[in-house]
Parts: C-alpha cells; structure tokens; sequence
C-alpha cells in the first residue's frame, strides 16, 4: 500500500531484522521516499507572513506619495533647466543647405560640404557637450552586435592577422584581414562637424575639444593598440588593411599618438553600441575659458559640415545638438515624469483607500447565525 510505501516497507515483501526485505525483489537497502526530518523538507523553517491592514497600508501610501513628488518635481525643474540646441542637417528639405549632399557616399571625393546659420537665443553658461544624433539606425540588431572582434581591438597581435569570424562579412578585404574587423567599426561615423561664431560678418572658430569623450575604462582597459612601437603605428598595423567603407586606415585618424589607431576616442564612442534606434553620441567638448563669460554666448553661429556619412539610403536623420549637463547628467524629463506619477498614483490610492476604510471600515461583518 501507499502507506507501506511511506515506512519504507514495500508491498510484496516481508522486513526481517538485518535481511533487508524479502520477496520484494531481492535483498539490499530499503528504498523510501519520505523527506528526511529537517527543518527545511519539513517545512518547519521560522516565516514572516505581513499582515495587511489599514494602520500599515495607509500610510505606506502617502509615505511614498510626500516623498516621489518631490523628488520628481526636482529632477524635472533641472531637468527643464539644461539649455539644449539641436539642429537637423539630414538635408531631406529641398531647401536645407546639405540638400546637395543627401546622395553622397562613403568615398565621395572630395567630400561633399554644407554650411547651417542658426541662432542661439539663450547663452550657455557651463561646459557645453556637442553631440551628432542619429534615427532609424539600429546598432542593436543581434548579428550588429556581435560583429567585432575584442582581442583584436584590445591589442592582441595573433586576433590583429587573424580575426575572429564573428566579423564576417567584413573580417578580410582582397585577403589582408581587416582592422578593425566587422560591422560596428565598418559603418563608423565620420562626419566632420566645425563651430563658429559670427560677429559682425566675421567668423570666429570655436575651440572643439576632441579627448576625454570616452569612458575611461573603454579608453585604458578595452581598447588598445597592438603591442610594439607604440610611435610607428604604420609598422604596427602592417599587413592588415582598412575597413571597406573607411577613406583612411585606422592609424592615420589622427596625428597625436595619444589618440590614434585602436584607441582614437571617436572611434571608441562608435563601437559602443546604443540601445535604441535614435540616438546621440558625444563628439566635442566646448569648455568654459572663464567664469566672467558663458562657454557660448547668445548670437548668431554658423556650423560647417563635412558630409561623408550617408544616412539617405535607409531613411535615417542627423543631427547635431548642443547641451550642457546637470548633476543627473542631460536632459532627460523622463525620469522626473515617472516619480511625479508614481507619487501621485500612490497619494491618490492612499485618500481613496482612507475614505474607503473611514466609510466601511467600522461596519460590523459578522454574520447573524440563526437558530
């Protein structure tokens, strides 16, 4: 039965002391299949169960209300505070300046070039950051991703010659292997964006800051060049050729040393995918000279465009987009929305669930058992 089951007594079989059972199926040790006697498959473990109420749960309510308010009030006003500027140079419009150059491809030579006046009605007082923004671009895609080789971009000399098939189909070009290998590198951006001020018909260049755009991990720890003359990266990087759609090689993207090959740190905000198909990446730093002057004051400014990188083809933007930064970073109201509903939800729960409670909490729900 079940239960001799349980004790560890098969039916079919008689227990004898020191003979295990018999006519069960031979001799051996007893099979059972009851828990052993502990705490935890006895379920005999110590619990805290809450215990719901009126007393705990109303002022949980307003509680979490008095403090998600005004913190999303908060984050929302600095939110509303950081001045942004954004400009759309797509050149889709027939009467855009980059009209001209919306069929450009990657090796149009010489690169196609268009100049945007715009005016900034407000000064940018802090440390500007100058972003180019891309839509219906989906660094995302699953096979996208995984196009790249990290040893090879963290200066493994064997992935440098031999890259890893991750990168196909852009692992070799005419049998030299490619560097940097695969998709994300291939499809870089390389627009060349230059700020000026005007003032009175006269140009004035804006100092652009191109380091200290990347995560400094990425710069030290993930990205490196391969290992040798650290001077002579033409030598270094002999025997590999350029990415398909790349004008240049990787070792000539800059003069500086400090800032070329592997670890050029336009190239290291590229390979740093984004998680939706609209985006922004930082490409300047305009820092602030002194405190006696805002980093760009209001008047009227001109942006030149070297345009090289086509976005056309499958109906994407660009755009270029001034910002300063706050404590919680740019702009991004987002945040401050989601606590000031969450706040609200909750103190509105909590004045339903009082007038609730103070109209039928005090009802006697006993039930009159009759005789």
């Amino acid at each position: 039965s079940a239960k001799e089951e349980a004790d560890g007594h098969p039916s079919g079989g008689v227990g004898v002391p020191g003979g295990g059972a018999v006519g069960g199926g031979g001799g051996g040790t007893v099979k059972t299949r009851k828990p052993d006697n502990t705490a935890f498959k006895q379920q005999r473990l110590p619990a805290w169960q809450p215990i719901l109420t009126a007393g705990t749960v109303l002022p949980a309510f307003f509680i979490i209300g008095l403090i998600f308010i005004p913190i999303g009030i908060g984050i929302f006003v600095t939110s509303n505070n950081i001045r942004e500027y954004e400009i759309d140079y797509t050149g889709t419009e027939p009467s855009s300046p980059c009209n001209k150059c919306l069929n450009v491809s990657w090796d149009s030579t010489p690169p196609c070039t268009c100049t945007i006046n715009f005016t900034l009605e407000h000064s940018f007082e802090s440390n500007v950051f100058m972003y180019y923004g891309l839509s219906n671009f989906y660094q995302n895609h699953r096979r996208y991703v995984k196009s790249r080789d990290d040893s090879q971009l963290n200066g493994d000399n064997s992935s440098l010659l031999n890259p890893s098939k991750e990168c196909e189909p852009y692992r070799t070009n005419e049998d030299k292997p490619i560097a940097p290998c695969g998709a994300i590198a291939n499809s870089m951006f390389n627009d060349t964006l230059e700020l000026y001020r005007i003032d009175n018909d006269t140009r004035t260049p804006i100092t652009l800051i191109k380091k200290g755009i990347a995560w400094w991990t990425d710069k030290n720890v993930k990205f490196r060049n391969p290992t040798g003359d650290g001077n002579n990266l033409t030598a270094l990087f002999q025997g590999t050729t350029k990415p398909v759609n790349w004008p240049k090689p990787v070792y000539m993207l800059d003069p500086e040393p400090d800032n070329n090959g592997f670890i050029n740190e336009d190239f290291i905000v590229w390979m740093r995918t984004a998680a939706l198909p609209t985006f922004r990446k930082l490409y300047r730093l305009i820092e602030r000279k002194n405190s006696f002057q805002p980093t760009l004051q209001a008047g009227k400014y001109s942006l030149d465009i070297a345009y090289n990188y086509p976005v056309h083809s499958f109906d994407g933007r660009k755009r270029m987009i001034l910002s300063t930064i706050s404590w919680m970073g740019g702009k991004n109201p987002f945040l401050g929305i989601a606590y000031i509903t969450v706040g609200s939800i909750c103190f509105f729960l909590g004045v339903v669930l009082l007038f609730i409670h103070h109209k039928y909490g005090n009802r006697n729900t006993s039930a009159d058992i009759p005789n």
